[in-house]
């Protein structure tokens, strides 16, 4: 898996230090991956921030608590899945503001994905999916960081 055909649209700075430190040390793990922070705004500019910031070679997958809730495995053999297919096979996985996305972003995504059945602050969400793209990668590569 190839993680430069991976980008991150992410709706907002993250403020918090603990958040920041985690978030520097899954980014220095996974060189190549692309973080784009996008202003806060309505969910409908949010969302014309998200499909302008996309590239026509990409497929959306939005995070939503109403997505696909996968284990770690599991996201792998998708993410893995989704790189081997022919086409547009870059990813950009969009994450919304505190409002959410909106809900004709949601239903123009290829792939809707859940970390979790709870409601996420969306900074919580960009280092969660970084810690679990790190591990999908490890698990893909057969390393040990996955203990699963």
């Amino acid at each position: 898996m190839s993680l430069a055909r991976i980008r991150i649209l992410a709706v907002g700075k993250v403020r918090k230090a603990w958040l920041r430190d985690g978030i520097a040390l899954y980014r220095r793990r996974l060189p190549g991956l692309e973080v784009v922070e996008l202003r806060n705004a309505t969910p409908e500019r949010e969302a014309a921030a998200i499909r302008a910031a996309l590239r026509p070679d990409e497929q959306l997958v939005v995070l939503t608590e109403e997505g696909q809730c996968l284990g770690s495995v599991d996201l792998a053999a998708r993410l893995a899945e989704q790189q081997s297919t022919g086409g547009a096979n870059r990813l950009a996985f969009a994450i919304g503001g505190s409002e959410g996305l909106a809900p004709d972003l949601r239903s123009e995504a290829s792939w809707r994905l859940s970390l979790s059945p709870l409601t996420l602050p969306h900074e919580l969400a960009r280092l969660l999916l970084l810690e679990q793209l790190y591990r999908a990668q490890t698990i893909l590569q057969g390393g040990p960081y996955h203990r699963g």
